[in-house]
């Protein structure tokens, strides 16, 4: 059977790269963002996907993942593959970090991997053998910390802590894992998001380069394929030596 593939945040960046990287393959794959998904899918569609649909949600609001949710079962009558990639990202001191602006990152971040990976493992249906998998994006910052980016890394934290207690939950049946990138080229390292100290500070890694989405898009592809099987409950760590645990 042609993999089922939900990618979200796929509009842009590491779920787009992921979208097509799962559309190469031939896989069916669903593009949900909340702005945008159509462009996106159009792409999709090009590159060999076996079906394409695009979505648009906002993955920390619960009526709406419910509604994907539905239209998923409707539409494929289940689910193979979740690359959750939505996110973003914000920079501030604590004493300068208004309490809306943590709750924002802590909604569509923690609250809306809660959210989607909840939607999506109960579209799975759990098998040893070939067990469907959940894959998560989290951060290498989820393991050292930074200052100025304590919702960001509290969010991403919870992000694996998900990931962990949904591995032991549905093992063997179905394989979570979370992606940890290091420093990625996409928008969420641009100016609107980061200061230019901040992103200079990012090149301070062994491979001194920005990352790139397909490097992630790859990772994602590994996770959910053969190579995969033995994998659970793990943070894969793409990061240009950022963090060598």
């Amino acid at each position: 059977m042609t993999a089922r593939v939900l990618v979200t945040g796929a509009a842009r960046g590491i779920g787009a790269a992921t979208a097509l990287a799962f559309a190469r393959e031939g896989a069916r794959v669903l593009v949900v963002d909340l702005n945008r998904p159509h462009a996106t899918a159009e792409a999709v569609g090009a590159a060999g996907a076996a079906d394409v649909r695009a979505y648009a949600c906002d993955v920390s609001d619960a009526d709406a993942v419910l509604s994907l949710r539905d239209a998923v079962k409707e539409t494929w009558g289940g689910l193979d593959v979740l690359v959750h990639c939505a996110g973003i990202i914000h920079e501030a001191p604590l004493l300068e970090t208004p309490i809306a602006d943590f709750d924002r990152v802590i909604a569509i971040n923690l609250r809306g991997s809660f959210l989607i990976g909840q939607a999506a493992i109960g579209l799975m249906v759990p098998d040893a053998a070939n067990p469907p998998r959940a894959i998560l994006i989290a951060s290498d910052m989820a393991y050292y910390g930074r200052e100025t980016f304590s919702p960001y890394v509290a969010s991403k934290h919870g992000v694996l802590g998900l990931v962990r207690s949904w591995a032991k939950e549905f093992a063997p049946g179905i394989l979570v894992n979370a992606i940890c990138p290091g420093p990625i080229d996409t928008e969420m390292l641009g100016a609107a998001n980061m200061s230019a100290e901040w992103r200079q500070r990012e090149l301070a890694i062994p491979l001194a380069r920005f990352g790139q989405p397909d490097e992630i898009a790859a990772v994602a592809r590994f996770l959910a394929g053969e190579g995969g099987r033995y994998f659970t409950g793990q943070g894969i760590g793409p990061n240009g030596g950022s963090v060598m645990p």
